[in-house]
């Protein structure tokens, strides 16, 4: 009977909802100095100020304030592109705001860098002619030269946060422990994790180069909560589900601002192909924020000379560090997400 109540009433609030959402999102929060953060692919998005936010989803009554505290409310309406709410709504989110010093700031407590490959694994392999020898490129090399640039530069940023690397040798990692070393880092209460993983691509055309960076998929389900297998069990699912849409909407932002900085890094020596979403097994299985970046086609003669060279690696590992130093910097200021404990 309890559940029935609680599908007619979440039914009732959203029919409500959708009859009283007059307001125009945006310009409300403009007036209340607060910033719109907007997921057209997983209809999710952030209201922040002054590093605390509200995280919402389009059709969903709930939301979530800075991650600790689920509340009911009416749900926002995505109608012709544009975001509309109740005054209810609106009400809920000054009277947030107001009380914001009561709330704790996030920060960013480690950042996990994971090179592709190692061991007996090379990963892709291209094999060219390079000032008259034959020179074999493999992947496993490439991403760990790759990754230790990167880390040398967040250890040297961020003494204070820890500064991880799933295989800092030529090693065999499995999917499975990469993950594994993710999801168990120890965090404190007011810190978050991220997870960035390094590859290089390889294609059939070896006239195919350029760089990608990869998120998860916004369609794809999965757990990043433990489960609540008590009388809460319904609450759990709806904060499992805005959680991971949290962490969907920051890879997204994180990719950008990798993207960002490989481009003004790499200049005219290669090209972007975009920022992708795909399910790869370690953004799948790691709960929290993480990214793929593909940095270049071993495949290609040119891309796989450039990714041999130490110079143009640095270039690389220069941008990707500039990237997740501008995500880094972005979430404290705005307290980004948090775990659930």
């Amino acid at each position: 009977m309890r559940k029935i109540f609680s599908i007619i009433l979440i039914f009732f609030t959203f029919f409500c909802a959708n009859a009283a959402n007059s307001m125009n999102l945006l310009s409300e929060a403009n007036k209340l100095g607060v910033s719109v953060l907007w997921d057209s692919l997983s209809n999710s998005g952030i209201l922040e100020k002054s590093g605390h936010q509200i995280s919402f989803h389009a059709g969903d009554p709930f939301v979530l304030h800075d991650f600790c505290k689920l509340v009911l409310s009416d749900s926002p309406e995505l109608k012709d592109g544009v975001l509309y709410v109740s005054p209810k709504f609106m009400d809920n989110v000054k009277d947030f705001f107001r009380d914001e010093s009561e709330h704790s700031a996030m920060k960013i407590g480690a950042i996990l860098i994971d090179p592709g490959h190692g061991g007996k694994d090379p990963g892709a392999i291209g094999i060219h002619k390079v000032d008259g020898k034959v020179v074999t490129v493999k992947e496993k090399d490439i991403s760990l030269k790759a990754s230790k640039m990167v880390y040398d530069r967040l250890k040297k940023a961020y003494p204070d946060k820890q500064i991880l690397m799933t295989r800092s040798k030529d090693t065999s990692v499995s999917l499975e422990e990469r993950t594994k070393i993710a999801n168990s880092v120890k965090l404190d209460s007011d810190e978050a994790i991220l997870y960035i993983s390094i590859h290089a691509n390889s294609h059939v055309d070896k006239n195919v180069r350029g760089y990608e960076v990869w998120y998860l998929s916004p369609d794809y389900r999965r757990t990043v909560i433990a489960p609540d297998t008590g009388e809460d069990e319904s609450l759990s699912i709806i904060m499992n589900s805005m959680m991971e849409e949290e962490y969907t909407l920051e890879s997204g932002l994180i990719s950008q601002f990798i993207m960002m900085g490989l481009k003004e890094q790499i200049g005219e020596a290669s090209h972007s192909r975009g920022i992708k979403t795909e399910e790869w097994f370690v953004v799948r299985n790691s709960n929290m924020p993480a990214v793929l970046v593909e940095l270049g086609f071993v495949s290609n003669a040119t891309e796989a000379k450039n990714l041999m060279d130490s110079d143009y690696l640095q270039k690389i590992s220069l941008g990707i560090y500039n990237g997740i130093s501008a995500f880094v910097a972005h979430f404290e200021r705005t307290s980004g997400f948090t775990t659930v404990k």
